[in-house]
């Protein structure tokens, strides 16, 4: 939902072009219902979802640790007053130098996924803790993140007891559900699995003690998803059956569920029109899509709730598309989007919980067109 602070924003400024605009109010919020949800386990925010700079100095000050994917992002998360020991350096593919510089600025901690990455890490950064990635299926996920990421249990395994042997830290298991995960039961199917791994490795003596339980907490798009104090209550519970009394150290790393619902995109209309006289279903064209910040729209796997000036008339569905020339810029098509009879050009639309994954996927200039202008209030 648009905020009374970012609608007042928009009100008062004539802003040409499309932007971003993102209240701290909600991302404090957020933060602090994360915690109330989970408040045994350390939440480091996945920085990919929204690295504005006056988002991360907020989530520093109320203590937040950080999930980063580069070198960039773990000097962002520094620069915004995170101190090292509150940084993973989360991407299980890494350059060499890169782990390197990472470990030269005081990470000491790093996601692994095969035994190549934990050899890198072994030479570049000696001594530090790792944590292997298992695969999950991402099922119940809209966006989900399965097969690039992660190996199999047995495989997890291997990667951290060669990671032991080579002086390393084998610190512990991670998963990612799927971003924008919806079935609470997730969490129990990998819980299982990151068990299993412990076991494995205990009976061996090599004692893992961390769980990162990594993101996938959803922001609201046109459907209903639940509250973060129910995922709590789910993964707890999913901890409590699979290690019983002796449940490990936990981290999650939630970066839509954070940022998502804080901002808001502003867009125009550039075009209605049809591509026949007979033809029943309208294109709107705006002046933004997915080369402008919209990426998950691919495979219109993320529906955005859209705010016209017109709400309250009659709608029809339209093929909802991008400015640019390349057919691939078409935002929904397959399930056309229901939108008012009445829009015309020039109308200014709201596009909601667009504060995560919009800026850092907006092209640099395709087409011409500028990046995706972002305003933290």
């Amino acid at each position: 939902m648009a905020t009374q602070r970012i609608i007042d924003f928009l009100n008062t400024r004539r802003l040409n072009g499309p932007c971003l605009v993102v209240d701290l109010d909600v991302v404090r919020e957020n933060y602090i219902g994360f915690e109330k949800a989970l408040p045994d386990s350390r939440i480091f925010y996945a920085v990919k979802a929204n690295p504005a700079p006056e988002i991360l100095r907020l989530l520093a000050s109320l203590g937040s640790s950080f999930d980063t994917a580069s070198v960039t992002e773990i000097e962002m998360a520094l620069d915004a007053g995170a101190p090292a020991e509150r940084i993973s350096y989360g991407n299980t593919i890494k350059k060499e130098r890169d782990i390197a510089r990472a470990f030269e600025l005081g990470i000491r901690l790093f996601a692994v996924d095969s035994v190549e990455e934990v050899e890198k890490v072994a030479r570049a950064a000696p001594g530090a803790r790792v944590f292997c990635r298992v695969l999950t299926d991402g099922e119940g996920a809209e966006w989900p993140l399965s097969r690039k990421f992660g190996c199999v249990p047995a495989m997890a395994v291997d990667v951290l007891r060669r990671a032991k042997s080579l002086g390393l830290n084998a610190h512990g298991v991670s998963f990612h559900v799927g971003s924008q995960q919806t079935d609470l039961s997730a969490w129990d199917r990998a819980l299982g699995d990151a068990r299993g791994v412990f076991a494995a490795l205990a009976e061996e003596g090599i004692t893992l003690k961390m769980v990162n339980m990594g993101g996938g907490f959803p922001t609201r798009y046109l459907r209903d998803v639940p509250t973060a104090q129910a995922y709590g209550r789910a993964i707890f519970d999913a901890l409590r059956k699979h290690f019983g009394n002796r449940i490990p150290e936990t981290i999650v790393e939630p970066g839509r569920g954070m940022v998502g619902n804080a901002g808001v995109i502003k867009t125009e209309v550039v075009l209605v029109s049809k591509k026949a006289d007979n033809d029943n279903v309208r294109w709107v064209y705006l002046d933004i899509g997915k080369f402008g910040g919209l990426a998950e729209t691919m495979d219109e796997a993320i529906r955005y709730q859209i705010v016209t000036p017109r709400d309250g008339d009659r709608t029809e569905p339209c093929i909802l598309a991008g400015p640019t020339c390349d057919s691939a810029d078409v935002m929904y098509e397959k399930t056309p989007y229901p939108l008012p009879v009445s829009l015309t050009i020039g109308d200014e639309l709201l596009i909601e919980g667009t504060g995560a994954y919009t800026t850092t996927y907006a092209s640099v200039a395709f087409n011409g067109f500028e990046p995706l202008r972002s305003y933290v209030i």
